[in-house]
């Protein structure tokens, strides 16, 4: 069984320790692959993605020959396996991946069962965000994608990491843990300015945290930022979060749970 990592850059582990995929052109081959997450990808896509506008001359023999190695090579990490997991189709190629052995398959299955959860599961979506989040070794593939496909999936997964801080950050408010998690919401905020739910997230915190100044100055510069990059005004959701801080909204009085769910 092999495992695929795609959460920083690519990396191939076995039963012995991790593999290399060496060359842009074989590491472009698997990433493209690896990120149709078992849906076969057409020729034309796989050179597109490879070469770009500087395809060979023969493009179907250079994929092929690619393929072909990548065969070999996954033949060597994995002997006792009766057909090779690169497999041809009328409509492209297809790598076949199990569950469990692709990280960002496994990262987006935690995300969409986290957003399923209850306020009563907070504990566990804590804890099981927390571990989907340690997949995370870097950008994805290292950053290095180097076509629209491998871009967009990029895209794609970094939302959904977003979308898992925000989850975990709102288990973690729900559960008391105030302070624990200060740190780790000022960062979010400060590399992701322009995304209101960490900012309304770090004001709760800091409210709980008995720092109400602190709370409303994050506000204050986050309506000037939307407004000078933005030219926009905060969401109503934010602007509540702020009305409750001003009035000491008893919601917002020890009890987390209460704050989040009235006011998210």
């Amino acid at each position: 069984m092999l495992k695929f990592s795609i959460l920083g850059a690519l990396q191939i582990r076995t039963m012995s320790g991790p593999a290399e995929i060496s060359g842009d052109l074989q590491r472009t081959l698997v990433q493209t692959l690896l990120v149709s997450e078992g849906r076969p990808v057409s020729g034309e896509t796989l050179v597109e993605e490879m070469w770009g506008d500087a395809g060979p001359d023969n493009q179907a023999n250079a994929l092929q020959a690619h393929v072909s190695r990548l065969r070999r090579k996954l033949r060597v990490l994995e002997p006792g396996r009766p057909a090779s997991r690169v497999t041809i189709h009328p409509s492209g190629y297809r790598l076949v991946v199990g569950e469990g052995e692709l990280d960002a398959a496994e990262f987006v299955r935690a995300v969409r069962q986290a957003e399923t959860a209850g306020p009563h599961d907070a504990a566990h979506t804590a804890r099981l965000l927390g571990e989907a989040l340690a997949l995370w070794r870097g950008p994805v593939f290292g950053g290095f994608a180097a076509g629209t496909v491998c871009q967009l999936a990029g895209a794609r997964y970094e939302e959904y990491r977003m979308r898992a801080m925000e989850l975990r950050f709102d288990a973690e408010l729900r559960l008391g843990r105030h302070a624990a998690v200060l740190a780790e919401l000022t960062e979010a905020h400060t590399y992701h300015p322009l995304r209101e739910r960490f900012c309304e997230q770090l004001m709760i915190a800091l409210y709980c945290s008995g720092r109400q100044a602190d709370a409303l100055d994050v506000f204050h510069r986050m309506r000037r930022h939307l407004d000078d990059e933005l030219g926009i005004q905060p969401s109503p959701a934010l602007r509540q979060v702020e009305s409750a801080i001003l009035c000491h909204d008893p919601a917002l009085a020890g009890d987390a749970r209460s704050s989040l769910l009235q006011l998210a």
